[in-house]
């Protein structure tokens, strides 16, 4: 008897998860023997890739302008007392270090904040 018990409670959280599933939205589509299958619609992810570029690229905007408006030599400075401190004033340095796109922007940004 418990058995049977352990399959119904099975069951109804497998109905559950569906339940919860189908009540975000579902597709109705017909196989082709004549039975009409639902499914739940994927839901679409929080963030898009368009949002992450943006994001990205004006991130690397902001540290282009940090460094052409401290300088290489200030900038760096400033790193690398980031990278002397706390675990996540470290992880902050390693964000923040120049690289090649960064350099790029600031060289390309110099010229207008002068």
């Amino acid at each position: 008897m418990s058995q049977d018990i352990v399959e119904f409670k099975k069951r109804l959280r497998r109905l559950e998860r569906k339940h919860t599933a189908m009540s975000r939205g579902y597709d109705a589509h017909m196989r082709a023997d004549g039975l009409i299958v639902i499914k739940p619609k994927r839901s679409a992810p929080a963030v898009s890739g368009r949002a992450v570029i943006i994001f990205l690229l004006a991130f690397f905007v902001f540290k282009g302008f940090m460094l052409a408006n401290i300088g290489i030599a200030g900038y760096d400075e400033r790193v690398e007392r980031l990278e002397q401190g706390t675990v996540v004033e470290q992880a902050g340095a390693w964000v923040m270090q120049r690289e090649p796109l960064t350099q790029f922007v600031a060289d390309k940004m110099g010229p207008i904040l002068r």
